[in-house]
């Protein structure tokens, strides 16, 4: 998807990404950057990608972003580094970090009941006795579980922020005289024994901060880590962010490629968080750094240690994992066969990817717009290993360059 204004917003974004970030671009050889757009925009053409958005950050520092494509295929938009895009599961870490902040505040602890917390009971029906922790919350292994096709019923399309309250929901979801409660939202297995990735139990960890800090997450979320960050175009809720920078969805089924109008959710601390590959990368360089970005903390070191620590060991384990592919630290894993640490995400329309390899020495961030074929998602693991093989050979010019 060659486009022409592909080299004038390469050079725009570069422009903006130095004046924001205020660090120094690493030198990247014309070869280098032929071959990665070549690559990038040759997927793009093969598959109908719309738009798609990739930062790269090398030793805890950015050297590189840019944007392909459009965010508005119609208007012939395109899809730059301050694109704002919904981003799915990665909300989750950001929930994490609100988590691991409210420990620090000793407002909760990872290892209390979480019916210490919440104004209803949750007891999973074929454990009744058993505790539910907030770390098995956070490590996907509470025994509580998404229910389908129930939840995907759960998305709100162009019509705003969702109207019905994420403890209103929670409680209609797990208390026994809720009106979406069934046994099928538990699993049949003791908390801590089977892991099974879910995304309400995240919206659940979601709540209880809510509930122990006495302020919604969407504001503890700012308070604490998007103004610290000046992160000033990321937000929980469509209501607010800048609509006109945000990009359109896609959905390509067969040949057509079709537009998905924007949505919402209840459960929005599991998936809402929407921002742009230039601000996240903010954030995950913060991550990748025990909790600083520029000089700006927004955890203690010891709460991203906490955070990014694998819970789990040989001895101590879910029946189910196998740790040569799968750990977890607090909504934080490993990925690509235990070869990479963060968080994905996906949702319609939606694609994305931080992750950094686990010596923390080189970071990819990658923001698709457009859902894919299931015989075409290979593709995104194609374009984030191509860019992962960039970072390494920009990381090796850097580092000749000293």
């Amino acid at each position: 998807m060659k486009s022409k204004f592909a080299i004038t917003f390469y050079l725009a974004t570069l422009i903006f990404f130095q004046h924001v970030i205020g660090q120094q671009v690493a030198t990247v050889t014309s070869e280098t950057k032929i071959s990665i757009d070549s690559f990038i925009e040759q997927k793009m053409m093969e598959t109908g990608i719309v738009g798609l958005g990739a930062s790269i950050i090398v030793d805890k520092k950015f050297v590189w972003a840019k944007g392909y494509g459009c965010a508005d295929k119609e208007n012939k938009k395109p899809f730059t580094i301050s694109t704002i895009m919904n981003i799915g599961s990665i909300a989750k870490n950001f929930t994490g970090v609100c988590l691991m902040k409210a420990v620090e505040e000793k407002k909760i602890a990872l290892d209390d009941d979480i019916n210490i917390y919440l104004p209803f009971k949750i007891i999973n029906p074929y454990f009744p006795n058993e505790k539910i922790t907030i770390r098995n919350l956070a490590t996907h292994t509470s025994g509580l579980a998404d229910r389908y096709p129930f939840y995907d019923s759960t998305y709100l399309y162009g019509a705003g922020d969702s109207p019905e309250d994420l403890g209103g929901f929670l409680k209609s979801y797990f208390d026994v005289n809720g009106k979406y409660y069934s046994k099928e939202n538990f699993l049949n297995y003791k908390p801590g024994t089977y892991y099974q990735y879910s995304n309400l139990p995240a919206a659940l960890a979601g709540y209880i901060v809510e509930i122990a800090t006495g302020k919604k997450l969407n504001v503890y979320g700012k308070e604490h880590i998007f103004s610290p960050l000046r992160m000033k175009n990321t937000g929980w809720f469509l209501s607010e962010i800048n609509l006109a920078n945000h990009t359109k969805l896609y959905d390509k089924s067969g040949d057509t490629i079709k537009p998905i109008q924007l949505y919402s959710f209840p459960t929005y601390p599991e998936g809402g968080v929407r921002t742009s590959v230039v601000e996240l990368s903010k954030y995950f360089v913060a991550l990748l750094n025990d909790g600083v970005y520029n000089g700006v903390r927004i955890l203690k070191k010891e709460s991203v240690q906490e955070m990014q620590t694998f819970q789990f060991t040989a001895l101590n384990k879910p029946d189910n994992m196998n740790l040569a592919k799968l750990n977890t630290g607090i909504f934080w894993a490993t990925k690509m066969g235990a070869t990479r640490i963060g968080h994905n995400g996906s949702d319609p329309g939606v694609r994305t990817f931080m992750l950094s390899d686990l010596a923390k020495e080189i970071g990819v961030i990658l923001f698709v717009n457009t859902k894919l074929s299931e015989k075409d998602e290979g593709v995104y693991f194609d374009i984030y290993e191509e860019l992962y093989k960039f970072a390494k050979r920009l990381k090796f010019e850097k580092d000749i360059g000293r």
